[in-house]
Order: structure tokens, then sequence, then C-alpha cells
């Protein structure tokens, strides 16, 4: 039957058309978040009644969503308890030298552990230390970070948590009655694609990569993460005897000693090889959560508050000491005098433990820092001294951290309740669901994740947009446009051999999902591809694994996929950088990924 003639004497295959139509341009053009087009689709669909409100909003209740959001929090606690550490310091090894190395090293060890964690926290985790790698080296960071984005893409197909796409896929196959996907159901066909993928990474990275030079401003400064405070190294740390290059302030933390202060002289970079000594006063340059780290790790102490406050411990977990961000505005009175003129910790009862100031460096000593509208201070104060300074004009209180040590003794739990996580599904008939929720409430049960942190780990739109796609494909199902689709593109696959027919669906998914987001290009393709199979003569869920995998090719465009994104800016590339390295591997993946489909599934 003529798919135009149904199209117009078919209501809701009408509706249905316009409203993919519509999705695909704002998915393409960005109009409007990602998350509100597939809430405007749901009320489209459900206002028409094209799809009872049961069936529109299926996906928001389903096992794949609830397993993300679980997901995100499990991951939160791994994060916050340190279990990246150890790749952190391998990273900032003095073996690790060339980008050719650091490739390697991101292409067998991080793409592996964006099959088990979400590859964007990983991402997001890794970019501030690879970029301090690059500084220190004089290399462009143009020619390491596409990879790492490539390789947790890689890796996100190894198993069904390593992207929400899998989940979403599993979702998909679930309610178009062919079963949810297993734990491992893609590593049969991920491991290839990852060794093959990452082969290619490593031998055309030197060739391929462009060299955009370094921006260090914009690579330091660009972190909006980023203090400068002054420290004390205790005479028990770690830090002493060792020189500034070796030390863990490198090694393990992304952190740059900017200025060293020894029995009252003071000694200016370059600072490298100069070994530390106790007593020895520094300022640095660190993030927020590093600073929390050191300090909590008696590795260095605050030395302003130290010296001339006296108090035990500046991140005490005294009841009511809240640690917060707070922000000069114009017309502040503070502005214009140094913390020590102002007497700032006696006028407002409240200690400045490090201070940023946007695209600046700050290298003054924290006391003697004279203070500007625009400047943003780290603070720690009781609750009563809050209250007193958002009714004051002269700071903004931008937010309040509340309790954000990290939980560096949870490390060795936090990773045994992630193991388990992954084996119990295997070894037991739980589903992957309650393994995951489980793992959330052992987390917390044992201290690793606080209750009010798994609500601010979850990835609200990330949630919002695999909850609502799911509509479009029960939509295409129920007016009958998923078959009549297949239908009218049999004439193109008829008679054409199984493998080639593999590869056409495999490159059209693979074009689709550079220019909108592959949660959508799967909800779009994959109850259409799953109507080849008759024609086909291969089962479904051949075809549900490879709709997968091609919405997990996004080695195009910056736009392909979030943590090109993520890269781009960073390492400064241009449009087509990412094409030219990434389509010699789309390429091979065009005629592997079918190949393994078959061998697997024929």
């Amino acid at each position: 039957m003529n798919l135009i003639t149904v199209v117009t004497n078919n209501f809701d295959a009408f509706i249905t058309v316009v409203v993919l139509i519509m999705s695909i341009i704002l998915f393409i053009k960005n109009t409007i978040a990602p998350e509100l087009t597939g809430l405007l689709c749901v009320g489209i669909f459900i206002a028409t009644g094209v799809l009872s409100p049961e069936k529109a909003l299926a996906g928001f209740g389903s096992p794949s969503l609830i397993t993300l959001m679980g997901l995100f929090a499990v991951s939160s606690a791994l994060f916050k308890s340190g279990a990246l550490d150890r790749v952190r310091e391998l990273i900032s090894s003095e073996s690790i030298k060339t980008p050719r190395k650091l490739i390697s090293l991101i292409a067998f060890l991080i793409a592996p552990i964006s099959g088990i964690v979400p590859n964007t926290p990983v991402v997001a985790s890794l970019l501030p230390l690879i970029e301090g790698w690059c500084e220190r080296r004089n290399i462009s960071p143009s020619k390491v970070l596409l990879p790492l984005s490539f390789a947790t893409l890689l890796g996100g197909t190894l198993t069904l948590l390593g992207s929400s796409v899998n989940l979403l896929v599993s979702d998909i196959s679930q309610q178009l009655g062919y079963g949810a996907l297993e734990l491992f159901s893609l590593t049969s066909i991920g491991i290839p694609v990852w060794l093959i993928g990452i082969t290619y990474m490593i031998l055309v990275s030197e060739m391929l990569l462009p060299d955009r030079g370094m921006n260090k401003d914009f690579i330091r400064n660009g972190d909006m993460n980023i203090y400068f405070t002054e420290v004390t190294v205790p005479s028990a740390s770690e830090l002493v005897g060792q020189s500034v290059r070796n030390s863990r302030l490198q090694r393990r933390f992304d952190v740059d000693v900017l200025e060293l202060q020894r029995n009252g002289k003071v000694i200016l970079p370059p600072l490298a090889d100069r070994k530390i000594e106790p007593n020895d006063r520094l300022i640095i340059r660190v993030t927020r959560a590093d600073l929390f780290r050191l300090q909590q790790e008696h590795t260095i102490l605050l030395g302003e508050k130290r010296r001339s406050y006296g108090v035990a411990d500046v991140f005490s977990d005294d009841e009511g000491t809240k640690t917060f961000e707070a922000l000069l505005p114009a017309g502040s009175t503070l502005a214009g005098a140094s913390l020590r003129e102002l007497r700032f910790r006696q006028r407002h009862n409240a200690t400045v433990l490090a201070l940023r100031r946007g695209q600046q460096t700050v290298q003054e000593r924290l006391g003697q820092a004279v203070l500007r509208a625009g400047d943003v201070l780290l603070l720690q104060a009781p609750l009563d001294s809050i209250r007193g300074l958002q009714a004051s004009n002269d700071l903004l209180i931008l937010d309040q951290f509340e309790d954000d040590l990290p939980f560096l003794i949870k490390k060795p739990i936090s990773i045994g309740i992630a193991i388990a996580m992954l084996v119990i599904p295997s070894v037991s008939n739980i589903p992957l669901v309650g393994s995951v929720l489980l793992a959330v409430i052992a987390m917390v049960a044992c201290g690793c994740l606080r209750p009010a942190e798994i609500q601010k780990s979850i990835r609200l739109d990330v949630i919002l947009l695999l909850g609502s796609l799911s509509c479009f494909s029960v939509a295409m199902q129920v007016t009958g446009l998923a078959d009549l689709i297949a239908v009218n593109l049999n004439f193109a696959l008829n008679g054409m051999p199984l493998y080639f027919a593999l590869v056409v669906i495999f490159v059209s998914t693979v074009i689709l999902t550079q220019f909108i987001s592959n949660a959508a290009s799967v909800a779009l393709i994959l109850p259409v591809a799953i109507e080849f199979s008759n024609v086909l003569e291969i089962s479904p869920r051949a075809l549900i694994m490879l709709v997968l995998f091609g919405a997990s090719q996004s080695f195009l465009t910056p736009m392909g996929y979030q943590t090109n994104l993520m890269v781009y800016g960073p390492g400064r590339y241009r449009f087509f950088d990412i094409a030219k390295y990434g389509a010699g591997l789309t390429l091979i993946m065009s005629f592997t990924v079918p190949a393994l489909i078959i061998l697997n599934y024929g």
C-alpha cells in the first residue's frame, strides 16, 4: 500500500508523521532543549489521541530508566570515594610522556571503565587532568582529547550499563515484545569493536589529529572551578622531601604551584625540581574538589587559616558549619581592600578558604590579595553568619555546599558494591534494575553516599529525554507506520545479500546519529529496522543490536555526542577535525559491525 495514501487517510498516522518531522527539525536546529522537544511530542500524541497517556508516558516508568537513575547515584558514589584516583595517577605518571602513550592508556584503561560507568562523568572527571598533562609537556590538547571522547564511546558498548542509549534500546525492545537486553548482551560484539577501534585510534592519531597549539589561559583559567589559595606543608605531610614535579600535587592532583615561601623568603618559578620542606608555604592554583581532598588527607594545611585563627580543622564537620561560594557584586564595599585590611574573619565570622577571579591568575598571598568586583570566595561559616552575609549587600551567596568531603575511607566498599552490582544479575535471577537499586541502598547504608546526594546525582535532562523518546517507537507501531515504511523501503533491499543490507541499515543509523541525538535516532529507526527481520530472514534481536551499535558511532560531528562537545572547546578543534579523525573509524565499523552481527546472530 502507498505510504502517502495511508498517511493522508489515517489521522493518527498523519499526526505521527508531522510530529516526527517536527522533532527531527527541532533536534537538528536545537531551537529548544532536546528534552523539551521530547516532552512536546509526548504532549501532542496525548492531546491528539494518537496515544493514550499510559502508552505515551510508559517510558518514564520503564525498568531501563529506573536503572539509569540508580546508575547515576552509584557512579556519584564511586567518584566521590576516589575510585578513579589510581587512574588519575597513572595519567600523570612520568612514564607517560608522548601523546601516543597517553592515547594508549586511555584506550586500554579508560574505555573499559566506560563500560560500567556512564562516559559523560568519566570525561568530565579526566578532562582537567589531561589538560594539565598537556600544559606541563607543552603538547597541544588537540592531540589527545578527541581520543578520550572516542574511547569512552567505544567502551560504552561493552556492557548494557555503558551508555544511556543502551538502556533506551533495551526499553524499546521490551516494549515492542522482543524482551529486554541483559547486562552482557552487547559484550560479544562490543569487545571486537573496542579492540578494532582503539587500534585505529592509536595508529592514526599522530597523522590525523591536528595540532591547534596551546592556549594556556583558556585551558587553565577557563575552568570555573579553579581557585587560588595559600597553604602550608605540615612536617608529617608526604610532600616533604619530594620535588614539586614528582609530588602527588601533580601526579594525582592537577595542582599548580605558583610561588614558594621558605623562612620568610619568596622563591619564584621554575619550581618543578625544588624539594619541598616542612613548613613551606605555597601559593597554589587548585580545583575546589582537590583542595578538599588534600586538606582531608593532611597533605596540606590552609596557611592563612592555621596561622591567623588557630582552628583545628577548616573542613571540620561541626554541626551548623557550611562551605559555600559568595560573589562580590558591583558596588560592594569590600572591593579595593585585602582580606587582611578588612579583617574579614573577625568582621563576618567567616573564613576565606580560596579565591577565584574569572580568567585571571591571582598570585598574591591570600590575605594580601586585593578584592575586586566579580571575585568569587570559597567560604566556611556557621549558619548564623551565612544569614548575616545573605542580608548584606557586600556579598552575594551563590550556593551552599553541605557535607562536601569525599569519603576516602569508603573507596574499597564502594568498589566492592559496584562489582557486586555487576555480578549479581549474572549469577542469580535478580534483574539488573533490582541489582542497581540494591547497590544504591548499599552505598547509602555503608556511608558512601548521602541520601540528599542521590537526587543531586541524577541528570534530569537525560531522564526526561529518554523517558519521552520511547513514545516515538510506540506511535510508529500503533499507527502501522513502521510496517508501511519497511514495506516501502523493501525495494531498496530486495535481492540484496544479507551482509550489504545490514550495512545499509547501519550506515543510515550512523548518518542520522550525527545530526540528532543518538537516543532520538534509535527511537526513530529501531521500530522500522525490526520490520526487516522477516525480509532479511534474521532475528529481530540482530537488528536491535545493529541499530544500537550504529547509534553509538558518533565519530563525525561535534554534536554527534555530548562527550565530543565536551572536548571540542578545550581541544580548540574545528568542525571537520572530528570528521577527519573519525571518518576512517566510521568506515571500518560500517563493514565490521554487520559482519559481527551475522557471526553472532546469523
